[in-house]
């Protein structure tokens, strides 16, 4: 059984309004899925009334708080002093959250803990993926 991760922040949403709304989010880091973070918002801080997970890269976040990075349903930038944008694009619109690079830098350090920044791949289970979509075939 593996440690998973699971930090709560509080984030700001930004909105047409003027105002910037403070919601509540959990990053999350699961070894079983090393090279994946995931970003939770509960039902009452989604425009849907549903809780939305959105699941991207470890690399994107870490690359991130310091460049500009990403070009697909998520892209993450630093934002003056101690803030990062992250922004998620669906169908729908987009999402943009400011959330503290001191923050992320915390849970990106607890995640490297777990599993070291080039070593995901010992992490994976191919044998045990590869049985199951094997599997599914006959």
């Amino acid at each position: 059984m593996s440690t998973v991760i699971e930090q709560p922040v509080q984030v700001r949403l930004i909105a047409s309004a003027p105002r910037m709304e403070t919601v509540p989010a959990t990053l999350r880091y699961d070894p079983d899925d090393p090279f994946a973070v995931h970003m939770a918002f509960p039902a009452p801080a989604t425009l849907e009334g549903t809780d939305v997970s959105w699941e991207f890269a470890r690399e994107l976040l870490e690359a991130g708080i310091d460049a500009p990075a990403g070009v697909g349903d998520v892209r993450v930038r630093p934002y003056g002093y101690d803030r990062t944008v992250l922004e998620f694009h669906a169908p729908e619109g987009v999402a943009m959250v400011h959330i503290r690079t001191s923050e992320v830098r915390r849970f990106l350090q607890r995640a490297e803990h777990l599993v070291p920044v080039g070593r995901e791949h010992h992490y994976l289970d191919l044998d045990g993926d590869l049985a199951v979509l094997l599997r599914d075939a006959c």
